[in-house]
């Protein structure tokens, strides 16, 4: 089992050629960034790439676009309510989001103020659910800034307040949506920006390309002969960190917490040897399994962090297909899927998505991609 492997650089195996981060840029209008999910969550849209081919399918048709044997791979992260409202000593107001939880007990989050609160500074968090009342009847507790991770603030419990840190967010926060949902959450959400198999709290944001999978759909699946596992990897707020530098091998890549069990390990075994293919349901369950199979090759047990950035040129060991969402201009997980498609392929297809006026990001629809033929895989 692979335990804490060594960080890898941000770039993963690849070709010399080098990329900018504005080969990456597609055009999209902001009316096609989905706001809230559809009715059901197999009514989405699907784009099939497969190589420099497109088909206009539906999420629905996904059984009859597999084969009997093929094998899905989902992320069972569950998100847990991240976002705080609070106020630093000197009153000025500010927003938390939860990253992770620490070993000790401490929360390591993202803080949005005027002004960065310094380290032994005190803050008061309030209750997202009352923010419409006075402070005097919200309900809050103060933490303690220790210090600084990278972009990070660590948190700690101070005195009077020492209980757990972690329950006042579970207890009192709210279920985080993307920033480019331009709207708050509303009971529809605590449902929908879960998928139906979230099972491991720890994430603070959705692996959203799972959002699309029902009951029905599963038993439909599984009728065709498609069975599936499952990894975990925590999806932090990292994920909507923008590249800021202009050459994509010097970004630093975010840490996420993964798990890929034996059982997964099995399952893709099994699929392998009766020649059914690997298809990760979400760039997270791609970073996951590729993560796990970074130093042999081959997919085994994992628990640790990675920090896996996949760009064209990097080699796949374990995927064979990625059913994804769209993802956002010049940003990493669009990165990863012109890793596994081609660079020109992807582009292309995203810029016939925009002309289709195909749905964009978290709750929007869906693409089923096969790997470039000169391609990773």
């Amino acid at each position: 089992m692979a335990e804490n492997p060594p960080t890898p650089k941000p770039r993963a195996t690849g070709s010399n050629a080098s990329f900018r981060l504005s080969d990456f840029h597609y055009e999209l209008p902001q009316t096609l960034i989905a706001q809230a999910p559809l009715a059901n969550r197999s009514d989405s849209r699907l784009l099939v790439l497969d190589n420099n081919q497109l088909q206009h399918r539906q999420v629905c048709e996904l059984p009859q676009l597999l084969k009997s044997g093929d094998h899905l791979v989902f992320n069972n992260t569950r998100v847990v309510p991240a976002r705080l409202i609070g106020q630093k000593s000197s009153g000025g107001k500010l927003e938390m989001m939860l990253e992770r939880v620490t070993e000790t007990g401490h929360v390591l989050a993202k803080i949005r103020c005027s002004k960065s609160p310094k380290p032994g500074s005190i803050i008061k968090l309030y209750s997202t659910a009352l923010t419409e009342q006075s402070n005097q009847t919200l309900v809050r507790t103060e933490a303690r800034v220790v210090g600084r991770r990278d972009d990070l603030f660590e948190l700690e419990a101070t005195g009077e307040h020492a209980f757990s840190l972690a329950e006042f967010i579970e207890k009192h926060a709210q279920i985080p949506l993307p920033p480019y949902i331009q709207r708050a959450p509303d009971e529809n959400d605590e449902e929908r920006y879960q998928t139906v198999f979230a099972e491991v709290p720890g994430a603070v944001a959705a692996p959203t390309a799972g959002l699309h999978f029902d009951d029905a759909l599963f038993r439909q699946l599984k009728e065709s002969g498609i069975t599936h596992s499952f990894i975990t990897l925590h999806v932090g707020a990292g994920t909507f960190q923008p590249v800021r530098v202009t050459n994509p091998d010097e970004h630093v890549m975010h840490a996420e917490r993964v798990s890929v069990e034996d059982d997964t390990v099995e399952a893709i075994a099994a699929a392998r040897a009766r020649g059914g293919r690997v298809i990760a349901v979400g760039t997270t369950s791609v970073r996951a399994l590729e993560a796990s199979a970074a130093h042999s090759g081959q997919v085994q047990c994992f628990h640790g962090e990675t920090r896996l950035f996949l760009t064209p040129g990097a080699t796949f060991h374990v995927v064979d297909g990625i059913f994804t969402n769209f993802h956002l201009p010049e940003s990493t997980l669009l990165m990863l899927i012109a890793a596994f498609a081609g660079l020109d392929n992807t582009l292309a297809a995203y810029r016939q998505a925009v002309l289709e006026q195909y749905r964009f990001f978290s709750y929007g629809d869906a693409m089923l991609v096969w790997p470039d033929s000169g391609v990773g895989a």
